[in-house]
């Protein structure tokens, strides 16, 4: 008589093991990453700053229209489809269906317009674009179309932009942001939300997985393919001790160091819990900032005394000692593999320390202190600084060594204040090679009405940018490259001191990090 209980027992069995497996797989523990990042978090806005910093953070919380491939071709990445009329002048773009904001609206044509514009008043490339657009509208939510005054081939290259600035999509009433000043709300359509309520300036930066986000279907190939996130939540922890931040990687503390310092790579690389690997096949380009507007660097005489002062290998030895290769180059686009480091052939000036030191009291030092900017909480961009205010000391100028954090720097070298107003005369940074190889690319050194910091103005330079940008003969656009790469050396609109291949340090826990100029937190698998 017992049968009929035991049978609706034996019957709902299944379904009560059925829910307390749910409720066992709720409760496993969230999959977190914890890495340190190349500085503090300070601006979040990757239009108003080209600094990599906000780049890898908005990489996480923005999308793009296209994006570069492993081969560095552009790819479709927001967009689904898009058609060019036969004369090259009409371009047609349709958004993929299903994007949202992490507002959970829909992301429109016209988000993107008011972005492209946005971009394409701060950016280099942006600008040529926008100098050859005869108009750009949203025909309805999905379709925008872009209307060229004239034909020209880097349409795809410019939207599927990989490094900074890149063209992120923002929601419309973010991009209407005047360009020149900073947004302070994220809001995008990315793979992972930025959590405000847990970032401490300072501190860390949270993420968190995306669930409403609607990746592409093909594989992940660098920036482009289907970035499908694997993890729960991203916790960037600056660390500015380099020690500390090796010594946390090795015990488990964290997950990922972004910019290890390279003296102690080859400790973290003897642990069979780390891997130690190079993450931008191309590496970077090391270069010296100098601020044009104010003495002793306003003038081409000073600035071509301390270049003949340079000598790179000691700038690139103190920086990745021995276990990153690293070459002299003196192009402000990079050398190629097969190309030599071309200073006599772009006229790079030569001196010992006192000619030097001689030809900058000649050009009208008169012994104020030169101020350099020293970011000491970055690994790689500290060093060199202090080989830089070691050459001026040998040059016998009066040096100020100023340390201060590397987003610090960021905020400062914005100032046109004169230096003994809180202004500064030279500083040390780096960018990709995929970020500086033409002239269009290359942010760090347009000129005049077009200039990053420091300021540069030789009229030259925006006559051949736009000679090339115009330019449909490879052979000829090479020439008017090779032709700016020697006005710039000439006029010193900065000083390259060579190229690298930087590393980054995991625990092998951690699989599937994609190589690329950035960091890129999708595709990431922790075991």
């Amino acid at each position: 008589m017992h049968r009929r209980p035991l049978l609706k027992a034996a019957i709902a069995g299944p379904a009560l093991l059925s829910a307390a497996s749910r409720a066992a797989m709720a409760q496993e523990p969230r999959k977190v990453v914890r890495s340190v990042p190349i500085g503090d978090l300070r601006a979040l806005d990757p239009i108003w700053t080209t600094t990599y910093l906000t780049r890898n953070h908005a990489y996480l919380v923005w999308d793009t229209l296209f994006a570069l491939d492993a081969q560095n071709r552009p790819q479709p990445q927001m967009v689904g489809g898009f058609e060019t009329s036969g004369d090259g002048l009409t371009w047609t773009f349709q958004l993929r269906p299903g994007l949202l904001w992490h507002d959970d609206t829909p992301v429109r044509a016209a988000d993107c317009v008011a972005s492209i514009r946005r971009w394409g008043a701060r950016d280099g490339m942006g600008r040529a674009l926008m100098a050859q657009t005869e108009s750009l509208e949203a025909r309805d939510d999905r379709t925008f179309v872009l209307r060229l005054k004239r034909r020209v081939g880097f349409v795809l290259d410019a939207l599927g932009k990989i490094d900074s600035n890149v063209p992120f999509m923002m929601p419309e009433r973010l991009a209407r942001t005047d360009p020149n000043t900073a947004i302070t709300e994220v809001v995008g359509s990315g793979p992972f939300r930025f959590l405000r309520e847990d970032w401490v300036p300072g501190v860390k930066v949270v993420y968190e997985r995306n669930a409403r986000y609607v990746p592409r279907a093909e594989p992940p190939s660098q920036a482009a393919g289907g970035k499908v996130v694997k993890i729960d939540r991203v916790e960037s922890l600056y660390t500015p001790d380099f020690a500390t931040a090796a010594n946390g990687l090795l015990t488990g503390e964290y997950d990922l160091l972004e910019s290890p310092a390279p003296d102690l790579l080859a400790r973290l690389a003897r642990s069979r819990d780390v891997v130690v690997a190079s993450n931008d096949p191309l590496g970077y380009q090391l270069f010296v900032v100098l601020n044009h507007l104010h003495a002793p660097f306003d003038k081409p005489e000073a600035r071509r005394a301390l270049m003949s002062a340079i000598r790179q290998e000691d700038f690139l030895s103190a920086t990745m000692g021995d276990r990153n290769p690293w070459r002299e180059c003196a192009a402000v686009f990079g050398c190629a593999p097969e190309e030599g480091p071309q200073f006599d052939t772009l006229g790079w000036p030569r001196a010992e320390a006192a000619a030097a030191g001689a030809a900058l009291r000649a050009a009208g030092y008169d012994g104020r202190p030169i101020v350099v900017m020293d970011p000491a909480d970055n690994a790689t961009l500290h060093p060199p600084a202090l080989v830089l205010a070691d050459t001026l000391r040998r040059m016998g100028a009066n040096v100020d060594l100023v340390a201060m954090d590397w987003s610090a720097l960021v905020q400062r070298r914005a100032s046109k204040a004169p230096v003994a107003q809180g202004g500064w005369n030279t500083f040390i940074t780096n960018a990709t090679i995929t970020g500086v190889s033409n002239p269009l690319l290359n942010t760090f050194v347009r000129n005049c009405e077009d200039a990053w910091f420091g300021w540069p103005c030789d009229r030259r330079v925006p006559d051949l940018i736009g000679r090339w940008a115009e330019e449909t003969d490879a052979a000829a656009r090479a020439r008017t490259a090779k032709e700016l790469e020697r006005v710039h050396v000439d006029s010193v609109t900065q000083i390259p001191l060579g190229q690298y291949r930087s590393s980054i340090a995991y625990r092998r826990s951690l699989r599937g990090l994609l190589p690329g100029p950035a960091l890129f937190y999708w595709n990431i698998e922790k075991g």
